[in-house]
């Protein structure tokens, strides 16, 4: 399957003809309409069933299953990192946020965000730990771990 660049453009009217064609000749082509409107909340169905898509996931191209979000693994990654060398949740939140990750809403990392995601990092932890990409910066933290303890 070919890979697709994908940009989710939010819009506060409706694109213009002009617009369409401009994008169009950028090799840009339309793969879906979203709508919204506002709903009351008397009018929200509550048999509908809303679950959150876990951190660190994202709903794949075809809609049928999740995907690795690669930002937020990333985000994971450092997290699970600071936290084996045993930084206070403060600095893992500042050091998320020096690397240009935030959290899912787009806000800057704070220590109580850091703790939330404690049960989705135990989670994912036995993956991370798994695989290749953690075996080679096992090897980094484990010499900054020994010249922290002498």
């Amino acid at each position: 399957m070919a890979n697709f660049e994908r940009v989710r453009e939010t819009m506060s009217s409706p694109p213009s003809q002009d617009y369409v064609r401009e994008r169009a000749d950028e090799g840009w082509h339309i793969v879906a309409v979203e709508w919204a409107r506002p709903i009351d909340a008397e009018s929200n169905d509550a048999g509908l069933l809303k679950e959150s898509i876990p951190y660190g996931l994202r709903v794949s191209v075809d809609c049928k299953h999740l995907e690795e979000s690669p930002e937020e693994k990333e985000a994971m990654v450092l997290m699970l990192e600071m936290i084996v060398e045993d930084k206070p949740f403060s600095q893992v939140a500042s050091g998320l946020n020096n690397q240009g990750l935030s959290t899912r809403s787009g806000t800057p990392w704070t220590q109580v965000g850091v703790f939330n995601m404690l049960p989705r990092i135990i989670e994912v932890a036995p993956q991370i730990f798994s695989s290749e990409e953690w075996s080679k910066r096992r090897e980094e933290v484990t010499s900054r771990l020994k010249v922290l303890l002498g």
